[in-house]
């Protein structure tokens, strides 16, 4: 498969660059002069880029990335100002947009890798939380500190709870404190924490796992873990079995077993 890149920018400003390696998507924001801060802008790519992704059966993983010096410093200031002169309706759709943006990453189909580095500050753990695997360089600073600022982490909230339960969110939304990646490990909101240069050869490890597992069946698993965690034991009860019947039935499962029992390679693995 020939490798291709794409830029994406907003009013003469990049804000996104996305690559193909193989099957492997690389969603790199792009605003490194201001730490790949957040606007309008690179909220629209970012679901636009999610979205079609989604959709481009080429695709088996993403990785998302930070240019420059660190992953996402948060919201952008300009952006943030820009703010204070909207009304209440116009604050309410510039959030529901924002909102939109972590669903369409959270509900791709495509397992979502973060490569983090430098720093994840506000929407920028946000984005950590809302990524499927999330690894971190141990320098890499992180921090839900809208409330500083006389806001609060409302918009990524959903996703922040669902990675790191009531208990840590309701200690790190109050305080708004920075904490280091080993907390950010223990609270679950990252799931490896590197040092030095492996960052990238820890991503690889990660993908190659992805890329030896059925396509189809790590899309299924990724959506059952959302409606399993919906239901009470009555109704997941059904679903499952549902869910595993059909794996089983699938071309790709009957393949998937036949190689195991076979003792060679699934169809799938290059």
């Amino acid at each position: 498969m020939m490798d291709r890149t794409w830029t994406l920018a907003m009013a003469n400003e990049q804000v996104l660059t996305r690559s193909m390696e193989g099957p492997v998507a690389h969603v790199r924001l792009s605003r490194p002069d201001v730490r790949n801060a957040f606007n309008a802008g690179l909220i629209t790519a970012l679901t636009a880029a999610f979205e079609e992704i989604g959709k481009d059966d080429a695709v088996r993983a993403v990785v998302l990335s930070g240019e420059g010096k660190v992953f996402c410093g948060g919201a952008d200031i300009s952006w943030m100002r820009s703010s204070l002169d909207l009304s209440y309706e116009e604050n309410v759709e510039d959030a529901k947009r924002m909102s939109d943006m972590f669903r369409a990453i959270d509900r791709c189909p495509k397992p979502v890798i973060a490569r983090i580095h430098g720093a994840a500050l506000g929407g920028g753990a946000g984005l950590a939380a809302v990524c499927d695997i999330a690894v971190a360089g141990a320098e890499t600073v992180f921090g839900f500190t809208e409330v500083k600022l006389g806001i609060i982490p409302a918009v990524i909230s959903p996703f922040v709870l669902a990675k790191i339960g009531v208990s840590h969110a309701r200690a790190l939304f109050l305080t708004g404190e920075r904490f280091d990646a080993k907390r950010a490990h223990h609270i679950g909101l990252v799931h490896e924490v590197v040092v030095g240069d492996t960052l990238d050869v820890c991503i690889e490890r990660i993908v190659n796992e992805i890329l030896s597992a059925g396509p189809q069946a790590v899309a299924a698993a990724k959506a059952l873990v959302p409606r399993v965690q919906a239901s009470g034991y009555d109704d997941s009860r059904g679903l499952t079995a549902e869910a595993i019947a059909e794996r089983r039935a699938s071309a790709e499962g009957q393949e998937g077993l036949r190689a195991f029992l076979e003792r060679r390679k699934a169809g799938w693995i290059a």
